[in-house]
């Protein structure tokens, strides 16, 4: 059954659930290749919002993935995905009847190369039906996204990032006809998502538009690992492979997405540190702040943060000390502003432990959507997980009534094992 919406930008029809609404696809922003997006103001008509709308070009939409490879397996199982650099999408789950509900924008992982926020952990009808709207987003990823060039004056950069802006500032404009409070919208993400929020929450342009930041295997600072490099470092390997392009006879702007993604990471197949060409990087306008100036500086948002950790995350240490040094920094600027949990819980059904994004089954809360074996126990995990985040999206801290206590101190954390949920000293297993 669908559902009739009016908005600033005009009628947009979703889909009735039992006790939320899911409006899916949402047109948010247009962009053409290499520039920047403009944000989608009117719609034509009725907007039907009943189906998920386009995630962007990336290497899997040319070379499949195995149907046995483990993150298939785990998390795009059954799903449906189009691919197409129109990909600027915007999913919402709304609470029925609701009034000024605090909001959050989930921004996937896939390490800047791939992804789609309609994977099977991301359906937000968990928290609507807790009184929370969730929004998910599709953005630019690998060469459309994060290509890196400084071109008769014109910088071009972190294009990924301006999307997620782009969605942030359209649910900011828009949230209201939806139920959402604009004034209270959380940035949460894992993995690259959260490298994305890191990013993002010390920009000028992001300020005005986030209340409060969650960041799962990946957010946090370290002097090596997920460092933006100055453009000046990256762009020198694009503007060489537009040259080559050129001396071909193509532009890089007009060329089929097939041959644009052929090229680049066949050019990028030799450099060790390739990721730094498909990442953010110091743009001078989006991002201005490097590690250093970041260490040494306290203009960054003074708002809260939740981070976490999994026991198996890949370079489990170096994330753990990311996410730790950021809370402690956090806390001695804004004391009792930042959170920090170490999810240790092994998941049913294999072998592979509390490996890396485990706890987007407990965080968001779809096992339904999952083939393991779930025990009454990892519901009550992601039944208190998500109490926690509910209220530090409402609050700004995670603590109330009926949960183990959550604290800052500096060398401890909330812990979540086989067996326990506690706030203790982490010696890491």
């Amino acid at each position: 059954m669908n559902i009739q919406l009016k908005t600033s930008c005009g009628i947009i029809e979703g889909i009735d659930g039992k006790d939320y609404h899911s409006y899916l696809g949402i047109k948010y922003a247009n962009a053409n290749r290499f520039e920047l997006p403009s944000l989608v103001t009117k719609w034509d008509g009725v907007y039907h919002a009943t189906r998920h709308g386009s995630a962007c070009i990336q290497r899997r939409t040319f070379t499949p993935e195995s149907e046995d490879s483990f993150y298939f397996k785990e998390f795009r199982r059954e799903c449906e995905f189009t691919y197409s650099e129109d990909c600027h999408y915007l999913n919402i789950w709304t609470p029925k009847g609701v009034k000024n509900a605090p909001v959050i924008l989930y921004i996937h992982g896939g390490a800047f190369q791939g992804g789609a926020g309609n994977e099977l952990p991301f359906d937000g009808k968990h928290f609507a039906q807790k009184g929370i709207i969730f929004a998910t987003c599709n953005y630019r990823l690998g060469p459309l996204g994060f290509a890196s060039q400084i071109l008769e004056g014109k910088t071009i950069a972190n294009l990924g990032l301006y999307d997620q802006l782009a969605a942030l500032k359209w649910l900011h404009r828009n949230i209201h006809d939806f139920g959402g409070d604009p004034n209270n919208i959380t940035l949460m993400g894992q993995s690259a998502g959260a490298m994305s929020i890191q990013q993002l929450v010390t920009s000028e342009l992001v300020k005005p538009y986030v209340s409060k930041a969650i960041m799962t295997s990946g957010g946090g600072i370290n002097e090596k690992f997920a460092k933006p490099q100055p453009i000046q470092l990256v762009a020198p390997f694009w503007e060489n492979f537009r040259q080559k392009l050129a001396e071909k006879g193509k532009d890089w702007k007009n060329i089929s997405c097939e041959e644009l993604f052929k090229e680049v990471y066949e050019q990028l197949r030799n450099f060790s540190n390739s990721l730094d060409y498909l990442s953010p990087c110091i743009d001078g306008i989006l991002l201005s702040v490097t590690y250093e100036n970041l260490m040494e500086s306290i203009e960054e948002p003074n708002i809260p943060y939740l981070l976490g950790t999994t026991k198996d995350d890949m370079l489990t240490d170096v994330l753990f000390d990311m996410a730790t040094k950021w809370r402690k920094r956090r806390n001695k600027i804004l004391p009792e502003s930042a959170f920090q949990f170490y999810f240790a819980r092994n998941l049913p059904g294999d072998e592979v432990g509390a490996w890396h994004s485990s706890d987007l089954w407990y965080t968001i809360g779809n096992f339904e959507k999952c083939w393991r074996p779930f025990t009454n126990w990892d519901k009550t995990i992601s039944n208190m997980l998500q109490s926690y985040i509910i209220q530090f999206v409402k609050t700004g801290n995670p603590n109330h009534e009926g949960l183990e206590y959550w604290g800052t101190e500096d060398e401890k954390c909330l812990i979540i094992t086989d067996d326990k949920m506690i706030y203790s000293r982490l010696e890491m297993m």
